[in-house]
């Protein structure tokens, strides 16, 4: 891949520990619904030579322990990955730690994140992901039932600055994950009521870091380059980054990730249009050989497509073209089609994937009454299915 240099200069070349693993640098994928499949999480981690953590797209505990066709589908690791780290989504104290238990009795799974971070409505109204640590007592629960199922493997867990700006808990919330014995926090900085919308708030990282000094903080939000990433840790002093839309239609930043971390005079991927379409294509090709099925492998990477070729020039017909292809041989067809010796073209690292925000947060009736009450949530709130 064409490559421009990185100064040595900007080493942060520090180890994170997450229980008895050693993630150098400290970089990590974050859990993405419908993104972070194995196919993936094997092309992020061929281009950072199998450095960082790579985390599953998210595991509803219900689905898991009910041993749903499609969950189990989803945590199929690949070989090669190591360490192998599954997402969990639950509200249930009792249903988390039976699915914790069912990892760690059957080896799924080598660490296990907490998601107390997704803002999606069919989530947050049943009182999970950023509405639940809300809930202090709950939140509480579900960490001791996890931490206690879990044995030796690590627990983590991810989550936002709060509900909205008058319902902040990120600091209740990082105390209570030190008490329960949680491995590692990652915050997002932006509330529920933001969704995607304005820009992160890396001040909240850096107070989570001096709050919660007795274990690792990795930040996230608004990393679109590995530039950023290092400025985020100078920044905020956190212990390493967690990086979401920013590798969307590019899984080449793991490969810059890594050189910056380390410092190395060596060179962040530019790559022309024509090595952008390779990759395209080993994509698609890997979610077929996942899913068991070339077609819908292909199918399931159209979301992709308007990512992978942001900023080139492309024409609006083609992109549409391309995004309702159902063959390898479609694909690759209409790739060729294009100007293949486009350069990388200036200004591409920009935003990519969900910029937007709502400013209203759907949560179960009476929640915001009492952040100590927690009658009504029940196993019956746990979601089905997985993969968000």
């Amino acid at each position: 891949m064409s490559t421009s240099t990185v100064t040595p200069e900007s080493a942060v070349n520090t180890a994170l520990r997450i229980g008895p693993h050693t993630v150098l640098p400290p970089v990590v994928l974050a859990p993405m619904a419908g993104i972070t499949n194995a196919p993936f999480r094997t092309l992020c981690r061929e281009f950072s030579g199998g450095k960082g953590l790579f985390v599953s797209e998210m595991i509803t505990t219900r689905a898991l322990v009910e041993r749903n066709e499609k969950t189990m589908q989803l945590i199929r690791f690949d070989a090669s990955e190591t360490p192998r780290s599954i997402q969990l989504y639950g509200v249930d104290p009792a249903t988390v730690g039976k699915a914790v238990r069912m990892i760690a009795d059957e080896g799924l799974a080598d660490h296990i994140d907490l998601n107390f971070g997704c803002p999606v409505p069919k989530v947050t109204r049943k009182g999970g992901g950023s509405a639940l640590p809300y809930k202090r007592p709950l939140l509480r629960a579900i960490l001791r039932e996890a931490v206690a199922g879990a044995g030796d493997l690590p627990v983590t867990m991810k989550m936002r600055k709060g509900i909205d700006d008058d319902h902040i808990t990120f600091l209740d919330a990082g105390r209570i994950a030190v008490e329960e014995g949680v491995t590692a926090i990652a915050l997002h900085g932006r509330t529920a009521a933001q969704h995607y919308g304005g820009t992160a708030d890396w001040d909240a990282i850096a107070r989570l870091k001096e709050h919660v000094p007795e274990i690792p903080v990795l930040g996230n939000g608004d990393i679109w380059s590995a530039d950023d990433a290092l400025r985020m840790v100078r920044e905020t002093g956190c212990d390493g980054v967690v990086v979401g839309r920013g590798c969307l239609g590019r899984p080449w930043l793991f490969a810059d990730l890594v050189a910056a971390f380390e410092g190395r005079s060596g060179q962040y991927a530019q790559p022309s249009l024509r090595e952008v379409a390779a990759v395209m294509v080993r994509h698609a090709t890997l979610l077929g050989e996942w899913i068991g099925d070339e077609a819908r492998g292909v199918v399931d990477f159209r979301k992709h497509v308007a990512w992978y070729l942001k900023g080139f020039a492309v024409g609006s017909e083609m992109r549409r073209r391309l995004a309702v292809t159902s063959s390898l041989s479609e694909l690759a067809e209409g790739l060729e089609e294009l100007e293949l010796d486009q350069p990388w073209p200036v200004g591409a690292d920009g935003p990519r994937g969900r910029t937007s925000g709502n400013g209203r947060v759907v949560l179960p009736d009476g929640w915001l009454k009492d952040p100590y009450d927690c009658a009504g949530v029940s196993e019956d709130a746990e979601l089905d299915t997985s993969g968000g």
